[in-house]
């Protein structure tokens, strides 16, 4: 089978602030001053975040058409220049890509995004175009599949992309700590991503996933009247912690490896629960998580992008050759799981 590698990687990010700022300048009032609010704030593990709307312009009262009205007009730039990036990463030229996919829970309309992109990069008329809605935070591994499915069948390069503007959906003001909690954590960001027919460059070897049903309620993304409205349930910690050990060995074993193995961890940084789960359940090096931790600080939970944005830190800062995972999370309860794999130390099985 053909082996597939990620080539390149691109971003692009709104305006960044400071979080302290963003709370003396609108969220202390938002949430009345609460110290609750205040406290999880401060405890998010966030600096800064990107983010396309000031939100001094309160756009809690917003309706939805109006949210995706601003997501129709903010998206396409940020995306443009997103895969422009990678695309130059990889020495390519939009062209030769034979597939789009567009990862996105923040916003809808048709033409969409991925027809907007075609047009402004531009592909190919022959090019396959994907969208794959509302997974959520998740949604770049098992899109990451897809690709990388594709590119092997089709010995053609394809291009993916996360492009999540979440503070669209700022909700009313609320004493609910689910709601602080999200408003303390979402920020926006676009990560792309280009895979090729290589045996060189960091190899997509393969996907994993475990899904439990049963706590289905724990993370939830309503669509409402006055935006998408997130669920997050403080039992999400506990409830991962149960498939984090499957659902490694369920990536790694099949492969002839183990957790030793593991030479790099892209962890989606869903906040530092999120984090001290993982790095206690699997019993990982203090410092094996610094790149999701640093990328939580700069630039906090941009659902479907970060675990992008946590791989590029994690390859900037020289990860050592050999299996990298990464590893996302989000409603379902799911977790995804992808083994890539740099050709220094191939895994022992050939690639998907």
């Amino acid at each position: 089978m053909v082996s597939v590698a990620i080539a390149g990687i691109g971003t692009a990010l709104p305006n960044a602030y400071d979080q302290e700022a963003l709370w003396t300048g609108f969220f202390r009032e938002h949430f009345a001053g609460s110290a609750v609010a205040e406290r999880i704030f401060h405890g998010a593990g966030v600096r800064r975040r990107h983010v396309v709307i000031d939100p001094r312009e309160n756009i809690s009262t917003w309706s939805t058409g109006e949210r995706m009205r601003r997501f129709g007009r903010l998206a396409p730039p940020l995306g443009h220049r997103a895969v422009t990036e990678a695309l130059a990463e990889a020495g390519m030229d939009a062209d030769e890509i034979g597939m789009l996919a567009v990862a996105t829970c923040t916003g809808y309309s048709t033409p969409g995004l991925d027809i907007q992109l075609a047009a402004s990069l531009p592909l190919s008329v022959d090019a396959r175009r994907l969208l794959v809605g509302h997974l959520g935070c998740h949604a770049a591994v098992p899109a990451l599949g897809a690709v990388a499915d594709y590119v092997a069948a089709h010995d053609r390069p394809a291009v993916l992309l996360c492009l999540e503007l979440t503070t669209l959906h700022l909700q009313p003001a609320s004493a609910d700590p689910e709601q602080v909690v999200t408003h303390a954590l979402f920020g926006d960001a676009a990560a792309a991503l280009v895979v090729r027919p290589a045996e060189t460059g960091l190899r997509v070897v393969d996907i994993a996933a475990r899904t439990d049903t049963d706590r289905s309620g724990h993370m939830t993304w309503d669509v409402t009247d006055l935006g998408f409205r997130m669920g997050l349930s403080p039992q999400v910690p506990d409830a991962l912690a149960e498939h984090l050990g499957p659902l490694v060995k369920d990536l790694l074993a099949p492969h002839g490896l183990d957790l030793t193995d593991v030479r790099g961890w892209a962890v989606h940084p869903g906040g530092p629960r999120i984090l001290d789960t993982v790095e206690h359940g699997l019993g990982l090096a203090p410092d094996a998580l610094a790149a999701s931790r640093k990328v939580l600080a700069e630039y906090g939970n941009c659902s479907s992008a970060t675990v992008l944005l946590v791989l590029r830190e994690l390859l900037s800062a020289g990860a050592p050759p050999g299996p990298i995972v990464a590893l996302a999370f989000g409603p379902g309860l799911t977790a995804y799981a992808a083994l890539l794999e740099s050709p220094e130390n191939p895994a022992a099985d050939p690639p998907m």
